[in-house]
């Protein structure tokens, strides 16, 4: 029998030819097949030349100033800037560059990654199955979702509501994850009776987010654009706490729930950490956690429109 494949190239670089302007020694650029590239060699390639571009393995590239990478962070290649990035730019040509292989700290000048590798997510809620409960009497709150979105609202009537986007799948707390997400406020809404909560938790309330047991959450009020933080895990709570953060009205915005240290929790919103003096904890939590966004208000006739572009969680065997 003949083979039905056999090996055309096997290297981790591709030749190129340079463009006009040609390249600089090290540069990143993007193929034409939207790959990222790392130019070989010590000299410039002039325009016309051939250039050897690295495609796969570990490069150090430099790295977005002031801001935290994750290990295990999608980093972007920020073509204004020339420097990798974990935040995704929302307007220009930015492109995925890879993954990080190691924390990199907000003074790091530079960032380790596999080149043109992915993440891959032990849970995605935009992706994977979810659960969706709707509380009203004759109003209209809804969840709508489609590919890479989801838009939780409600309806301007005088009532208690809650909508929230669960996730199926659940992950025990004896594993250390990372909660990834990108949200916008489009409406906030003008009475303190909402509550808008992201992050984890190991269930979903039809009426009181804060009556969940065990939680780690992103907050925000009604009628303000103040981003709080707050976690429960039925032995120790952090009351909802300002992180000094204000979200943009009709902006996204990234953020993140390190919980490779449940004793210590890290959050970061935009690549910064907040709330450093606050101790964030799930050890005496009993789990599993679930991925949730969860909208409520008592009866109220105050509107509500809350997006999000990415939700996800990836776990590790290896915490550092």
């Amino acid at each position: 029998m003949s083979a039905e494949a056999t090996t055309y190239a096997d290297k981790r670089s591709v030749t190129v030819t340079a463009p006009t302007g040609g390249y600089s020694a090290g540069e990143v650029i993007q193929l034409p097949d939207g790959r990222a590239g790392y130019v070989l060699g010590l000299n410039a390639i002039a325009a016309g030349e051939p250039a050897e571009v690295q495609v796969a393995g570990q490069v150090t590239i430099d790295k977005t100033a002031s801001i935290v990478i994750l290990k295990g962070d999608e980093v972007f290649w920020d073509r204004s800037a020339d420097t990798g990035t974990p935040l995704k730019a929302a307007a220009g040509a930015d492109f995925s560059a890879g993954v990080a292989i190691a924390d990199a700290a907000s003074a790091d000048t530079t960032v380790v990654i596999e080149i043109n590798a992915k993440p891959v997510y032990t849970i995605d809620a935009l992706k994977d199955p979810t659960d969706t409960v709707l509380v009203l009497t004759a109003g209209t709150p809804a969840v709508d979702m489609g590919p890479g979105y989801a838009k939780i609202t409600f309806s301007a009537t005088a009532e208690a509501q809650k909508a929230d986007i669960m996730s199926v799948h659940s992950v025990p707390v004896t594993v250390p994850f990372i909660v990834e997400g990108r949200m916008a406020i489009y409406d906030v809404g003008d009475n303190a009776a909402l509550d808008i909560n992201v992050g984890v938790a190991n269930g979903t309330h039809a009426t009181d987010a804060d009556a969940i047991t065990e939680s780690c959450f992103f907050h925000l009020d009604g009628t303000a654009l103040d981003i709080l933080a707050e976690s429960d895990d039925g032995t120790t709570e952090v009351a909802a706490t300002d992180t000094t953060v204000d979200a943009v009205d009709d902006t996204y915005f990234d953020f993140r729930i390190d919980a490779r240290d449940l004793e210590d929790i890290k959050l970061y919103i935009n690549g910064v950490r907040v709330l450093s003096g606050s101790t964030f904890k799930l050890d005496a939590a009993t789990g599993p956690l679930k991925l949730l966004a969860h909208l409520e208000k008592t009866s109220d006739n105050t509107t509500a429109d809350v997006r999000l572009s990415h939700f996800a969680l990836r776990t590790m065997d290896v915490a550092n």
